[in-house]
């Protein structure tokens, strides 16, 4: 199972930096959560379903241009899979590049994501997939 769930995190990135919602919904459940490490550090939001990721992608595309996930690694954890690496972008308004690192934890249903969590501490994120 966690070979499979590797691969879906991978084509779930790809997905992801095209900003391809049907390819990405295909990957997940029908109550997928999405939990951003940005907007979740400020004020906890997530996004369910299809619909909060067609909010998700609109949100981020409005504050950001080239938002991109950057994958140096994956790991199985479990059933979980930990992604390390980069988030990439550059303020829409502003200019300026954001580069910071980040640690995604996804957990898997019925052979989809069912819920993605993203930190701007890796640190955390390997507490997170270990404890969770």
């Amino acid at each position: 199972m966690s070979q499979e769930n590797l691969e879906l995190t991978r084509r779930g990135v790809d997905a992801h930096n095209r900003r391809d919602l049907d390819a990405f919904a295909a990957l997940c459940t029908a109550d997928v959560e999405w939990c951003p490490s940005m907007a979740g550090a400020i004020d906890g939001t997530s996004y369910t379903g299809r619909d909060g990721m067609e909010r998700y992608f609109e949100h981020y595309d409005e504050t950001f241009d080239g938002f991109r996930v950057e994958v140096d690694e994956y790991r199985a954890v479990g059933d979980r899979v930990l992604a390390l690496g980069r988030l990439e972008a550059t303020g829409r308004g502003s200019g300026i590049p954001v580069s910071t690192p980040m640690g995604a934890v996804s957990e898997f249903r019925d052979g989809k994501m069912s819920r993605t969590r993203i930190y701007l501490d890796q640190a955390e994120a390997l507490r997170a997939a270990a404890s969770e």
